[in-house]
């Protein structure tokens, strides 16, 4: 105890000296600093570029579509709309309604919000009350009378009132702490929406590239089943030997075998759309969206880096680690001081219900507690050590983050580019197996051509299809992949949390 006052309530005397004390130490606490690291974010990095030696400022042009990136663009916080297509829209909307995993983020985040809005309390005075009711025996004996012992009833109600002085700030670096908690439960929201918008289109545009992959291979099955037929009615006239049939039989079986692996991928694509709108599988189908529903988009806006650094989820929830990192080493400083504390108590009792508020059975207190840490075995000491090393963790794992989305932005940015070069190769390469196929069909009618000859036209023909089909599809997951990785334009559209003040 540092200092305290004791008496009845009739008598408070020198309660006004003791108030005045109060009042300065609590000035004191307001005006004073908090112990440990003012936390600064990070500047924005210097570079104006993602890519070494500049990023392209368009794609090539494949299947009639040339991408253009425009530094400094609007993001749209709803891009998906780009894609035009309806159907997959309303997959989005249903499940951001229903997901799991959105609705537990979102909750996460109500969480941190809660707790910080619990942790102004700390700021306010702590004010108890209670009422007791006993019975009791008293021996005198027990205190050197010889008296005789009597039994009574007492009856008390008690009030007190205590108040911890932030004189190093101590409490301010905790909510400031919880302060960050929030800032990373938002941005890991954010960045579960994103990553469950991104994960539908992806499985979307799988879909899409599965189905018509099946198309392609039942397409190329039926070519094959007539060259059969042309094979067998050709070996019982003699001119082609039996071996011939049997070949091009293998083949057709070789490529019926590929459809249900792909039927397999198609069922995996549904249940995966199913889960991530939050119903299962049983009890919902897919909207049947095919590569051809979907729209390229051809303008892409590309944040600058210096912007992407306050925008990107992962950026931010890596921030506010360091933010709140940082705030724990003022709490683990603080704890090393002295700690004040402000307190007063009264209380009434009385030997029946009616007496309890008698001038006998009042009585109050009023003082202020110090305390401070003197040997600890080194153990605040050392926690106050181990919160600069987490603190000094958390800033390296944030500039790694920002150094890993950078590469992420630069490799797709550079991707996207690659993307339009490989389709418009592969639309050669299949118009080329296309036309290769027919005139080694034709010539094979003609008996000028062998069946290896047809069978490697058509494994050609084939291949060119799956390969063009993949183009298309890695076109339209990388350009996704770009809005993932620019951090997805959440910041253009109003918080969906409010603002906590204490």
């Amino acid at each position: 105890m540092w200092a305290t006052r004791q008496g009845r309530a009739r008598s408070p005397c020198g309660a006004e000296r003791l108030r005045r004390c109060a009042l300065v130490l609590l000035a004191g606490a307001v005006c004073s600093c908090a112990v440990g690291p003012n936390y600064v974010r990070p500047p924005a990095p210097s570079v104006q570029h993602y890519a070494h030696g500049g990023d392209p400022v368009a794609t090539g042009s494949a299947q009639g579509v040339a991408q253009h990136f425009t530094p400094g663009a609007t993001l749209a916080p709803d891009w998906w709309h780009l894609f035009n297509s309806d159907k997959l829209d309303a997959v989005v909307a249903e499940a951001l309604r229903n997901n799991p995993g959105l609705e537990a983020a979102q909750a996460s985040l109500r969480e941190s919000e809660e707790n910080l809005r619990s942790g102004y309390g700390i700021f306010f005075p702590q004010a108890q009350a209670g009422a007791s009711a006993t019975r009791q025996r008293f021996a005198p004996l027990e205190f050197g009378s010889t008296s005789g012992a009597n039994i009574f009833n007492l009856f008390t109600l008690s009030a007190s009132v205590s108040y911890a002085l932030d004189v190093f700030g101590g409490n301010r670096r905790m909510i400031e702490a919880l302060k960050a908690q929030v800032d990373l439960e938002r941005a890991n929201e954010q960045a579960t929406y994103l990553t469950l918008i991104s994960n539908i289109i992806n499985t979307v545009v799988a879909r899409a590239a599965y189905g018509a992959e099946i198309e392609a291979t039942q397409q190329l099955i039926e070519l094959t089943g007539e060259q059969v037929k042309l094979a067998e009615v050709q070996a019982t006239a003699g001119t082609v030997p039996f071996a011939n049939v049997l070949a091009l039989q293998s083949q057709l079986a070789s490529y019926q075998a590929t459809i249900p692996q792909l039927q397999q991928k198609l069922s995996q694509s549904d249940d995966l759309l199913a889960t991530l709108v939050g119903r299962a599988p049983a009890e919902w189908s897919p909207p049947d969206i095919s590569i051809k529903d979907l729209t390229l988009p051809g303008e892409l806006p590309v944040e600058l880096p210096s912007d992407l650094v306050g925008q990107r989820p992962d950026i931010l929830i890596a921030e506010a680690t360091a933010h709140a990192a940082s705030a724990n080493v003022g709490v683990a400083t603080a704890a090393m001081l002295p700690a004040i504390t402000l307190k007063g108590a009264y209380s009434a009792s009385g030997l029946k219900t009616n007496a309890i508020f008698s001038s006998n059975g009042r009585a109050w207190s009023a003082g202020a507690d110090l305390t401070t840490p003197i040997f600890q075995g080194g153990t605040l000491w050392y926690k106050r050590k181990a919160a600069v090393d987490t603190y000094h963790q958390a800033e390296a794992l944030y500039r790694q983050t920002v150094l890993a989305a950078f590469a992420q932005v630069a490799d797709t940015l550079q991707a996207l580019d690659h993307d339009a070069a490989t389709l418009k190769a592969q639309d050669v390469a299949l118009k080329t197996a296309a036309d290769s196929l027919h005139l080694v069909q034709a010539n094979y009618a003609a008996g000028l051509d062998g069946y290896l000859d047809v069978l490697l036209a058509d494994a050609q023909y084939h291949q060119a299809m799956v390969n063009d089909l993949q183009s298309i599809a890695v076109r339209f997951q990388d350009t996704v992949a770009l809005y993932v990785a620019l951090g997805g334009g959440w910041w253009n559209t109003p918080r969906r949390s409010a603002k906590i003040t204490p």
